[in-house]
C-alpha cells in the first residue's frame, strides 16, 4: 500500500502540470472503488480551475475553485500525467482532462477512493480525526509520551493510529522503531520521554529521506511521473526476516501485530 512518501511523491509530481488549469472533461471507466465516485463529478469540475494540490495523512486534497476533491490510492492505486488522447488500459478508470494534460488513476485493486468534500474538507469524517502530521512542528515526543499513559497496546500499534499521528504505515513504522532501538512490541506506556524523543526524531528523519529519495519501491507503486520509489534500497529490517541486523549481525525476527508483519533485531531493539 502507498504510505505517506509514496502519496507525499505523487502529489509533487502531478503538481506543477495541473495547478492553475481548467478542467475540460471528466471520464468514468469504473464508478465504483472502494466508495462509490460521484455520478455528478463532471459537472462538479468541469470548467474550474484547479487552486493546489494538498496532503493530509494518506489523502491527497485536489482544491479546486469551488469545493475540494480527496484521492485515495488505497492498496494499488497510482496517478499519472498523460498527453490528451492518451489510450487507456485495463485498470484505467479515471481520467481528470486539463486543458493541456490528463491526470490518470489507475488502480487494480480498486480499493481507493475519489470523492467530493465541497468547500469545507475539514468536516469529511475522513480527515477530521486524523492526528497531526509526522514532519509537523505539533508532532513532538511530549505529545506521544503523554497520548501513551494510559495506552498498553504495542507501540508500533500505538504510532499507526491515525488519530495519534498521520501517516506513519507498517514500512516507515517498522524502520523508525529500529532506528529508536525501541521493541515493536514494547507497551507504549512503557516508554521514557527520552526514548519518545528518539523514536520521533527517527520517524521524522525516515519519512524525510524516503520522500527524497522517491518513496518506497512496492510492486505496484509508482510516482506521478510513472517512475518507481528507491527508498527500498536504504531499508534496514523491513522484509528482511531472517537476515542479519547490519548493526549487530543478529538474526532479525518477524512477528504478527495487528496482522502485520513487524521485523525487528531482538539484541538492538528493546
Amino acid at each position: 500500500m502507498p504510505e505517506l512518501p509514496e502519496v507525499e511523491t505523487s502529489r509533487r509530481g502531478i503538481s506543477p502540470y495541473i495547478i492553475d488549469q481548467k478542467i475540460n472533461n471528466v471520464v468514468l471507466r469504473h464508478h465504483q472503488l472502494r466508495w462509490p465516485i460521484p455520478k455528478d463529478l463532471l459537472s462538479l469540475l468541469k470548467h474550474k480551475k484547479l487552486i493546489s494540490v494538498d496532503r493530509r495523512a494518506k489523502y491527497l486534497l485536489l482544491r479546486f475553485e469551488n469545493g475540494t476533491l480527496l484521492i485515495h490510492l488505497g492498496m494499488s492505486g497510482s496517478l499519472r500525467i498523460c498527453q490528451l488522447n492518451t489510450p487507456a488500459q485495463k485498470h484505467d478508470h479515471v481520467d481528470l482532462e486539463f486543458q493541456k494534460c490528463l491526470l490518470r488513476y489507475t488502480d487494480p485493486r480498486r480499493f481507493g477512493a475519489i470523492l467530493w468534500l465541497g468547500e469545507n474538507p475539514e468536516t469529511s469524517p475522513l480527515l477530521n480525526i486524523l492526528g497531526p502530521e509526522p514532519l509537523s512542528n505539533e508532532f513532538t515526543a511530549e505529545l506521544l509520551y503523554e497520548q501513551a499513559k494510559n495506552r498498553k497496546l504495542p507501540v508500533k500499534q500505538f504510532i499507526m493510529e491515525q488519530k495519534v499521528v498521520t501517516g506513519v504505515g507498517n514500512i516507515y513504522a517498522t524502520e523508525a522503531l529500529f532506528k529508536a532501538g525501541i521493541s515493536p512490541t514494547r507497551s507504549a506506556n512503557n516508554i521514557s520521554l527520552k526514548r519518545y524523543q528518539k523514536l520521533v526524531l527517527a520517524i521524522k528523519e525516515i519519512l524525510s529521506e524516503a520522500i527524497k529519495q522517491g518513496g518506497t519501491t512496492l510492486k505496484d507503486f509508482v510516482g506521478g511521473d510513472g517512475k518507481p520509489g528507491y527508498f527500498q534500497q536504504t531499508l534496514h529490517v523491513y522484509g528482511k526476516t531472517g537476515e542479519l541486523c547490519p548493526y549487530c549481525s543478529t538474526a532479525l525476527k518477524s512477528i504478527k501485530l495487528a496482522a502485520r508483519n513487524s521485523v525487528y533485531c531482538p539484541n538492538c531493539q528493546r
